[in-house]
Formats: C-alpha cells, sequence, structure tokens
C-alpha cells in the first residue's frame, strides 16, 4: 500500500517536466528556426544574385568589356560578399554567332542513326577548338555582335550546424545567368564551320 502511494505521489509530481519538455522540444525548434533562417537567406541571396547579374550583363555587352571583364565580375563578387564575405563566386562566359545557337551542339553526320556522334563520324567545327562539343559556344565574351551567355555561380556553407546528419548538404549553391549581344562596335568575327572527320 506504502508503494502504492508513493507511485501515485511520483505521477502527480510536476516538478522539472517542463525541462524534459523542453529538451525533447529543443531540437526541433532550433532546426526549424536555422532552416527559416536559410531559406530567408537563399531568397535574399536569389534576388541580390538576380539583381546583380542584370547589371553586369548591361555592362558585359559594351565594347569597355573586352577588356573590363574582371571588373565586372568584381562587381558581382563584391555584392554577394556583402552579405557573406566567404561565398565562394565563380563564372562562365560563352558566345556564339547567333541566339539559335546558344547551348547546341555542333552538327555531325550520324552514319549509324544511333543519335550519338561516335568517333570518325565528321562534324562541323563550330568553335575552331578542333574537337565535337555538345556545346558549340567559344569561352569568352566574343566580338561585337556575338551572343554571350553569361553564368555566375554562388557556393556558402549553409547556416544549420547539423545538416548533414539530417541529410541536407553542408553548401548551398546556386546560379544565375544571362544572355545578350554584344554591342556592333565592329565588324562580327567570322564564325567558319570547317568539317572534321576523325
Amino acid at each position: 500500500m506504502a508503494g502504492r502511494l508513493r507511485l501515485t505521489a511520483l505521477l502527480r509530481d510536476s516538478a522539472g517536466a517542463a525541462l524534459i519538455e523542453f529538451a525533447i522540444i529543443a531540437p526541433v525548434l532550433l532546426v526549424m528556426i536555422f532552416g527559416t533562417m536559410e531559406f530567408g537567406l537563399n531568397v535574399y541571396m536569389r534576388s541580390v544574385l538576380e539583381g546583380a547579374m542584370q547589371q553586369a550583363g548591361r555592362n558585359s555587352t559594351l565594347q569597355s568589356a573586352q577588356t573590363g571583364q574582371s571588373t565586372i565580375d568584381s562587381y558581382i563578387t563584391n555584392q554577394i560578399r556583402n552579405i557573406l564575405p566567404n561565398a565562394t563566386v565563380t563564372f562562365r562566359r560563352e558566345n556564339y554567332s547567333t541566339f539559335s545557337q546558344v547551348g547546341r551542339p555542333e552538327d555531325f553526320t550520324d552514319s549509324n542513326a544511333n543519335g550519338v556522334r561516335d568517333t570518325g563520324e565528321c562534324f562541323q567545327d563550330i568553335n575552331g577548338n578542333g574537337t565535337w562539343d555538345a556545346d558549340s559556344g567559344r569561352s569568352g565574351v566574343g566580338g561585337a555582335n556575338d551572343v554571350v551567355f553569361y553564368t555566375a555561380t554562388v557556393s556558402y556553407t549553409s547556416f544549420i550546424p547539423v545538416g548533414a546528419a539530417l541529410g541536407i548538404s553542408p553548401t548551398t549553391t546556386m546560379t544565375a545567368s544571362t544572355i545578350l549581344r554584344n554591342q556592333p562596335f565592329a565588324t562580327q568575327p567570322s564564325w567558319n564551320a570547317v568539317q572534321v572527320c576523325t
């Protein structure tokens, strides 16, 4: 009987229950707080990156961009690092003769009709590098009237400290691109395709 009374008294005793309940709820609450912060940062970073790319894209089409690429890249990098000083920002520029060429592979003769360019099948070397490419663009800003596909990629460490344990990547990566035609400050460079059979 005395044991039963003690057990009943123990069950009615709520001292310290709040601490136990908080210990159970705290991890979930912290993940939600950090997740909300991470989501907000991602949305804000995307907005800043897109805005910086619009300005940089416009500047990239000017004749001065032929020698001022590092200034344009620095502008975007500074905009990003004003928010996240440790972010990594990388850039890629590909140029094409026309908008319709962007992202298109070099034409090839599909001798065996398998839809894949195999060794020995002739192809039109548009970018002049001597090999068949799935993207016919040339690296760099190109020349007058060329179409430039300009891409910036930003990577930064996630705010969620235990993200890897939850299956969340420890690094967030986002990309923004713009595509514009260079101003006609001179005659467009030649884009002569050469047939190669190797």
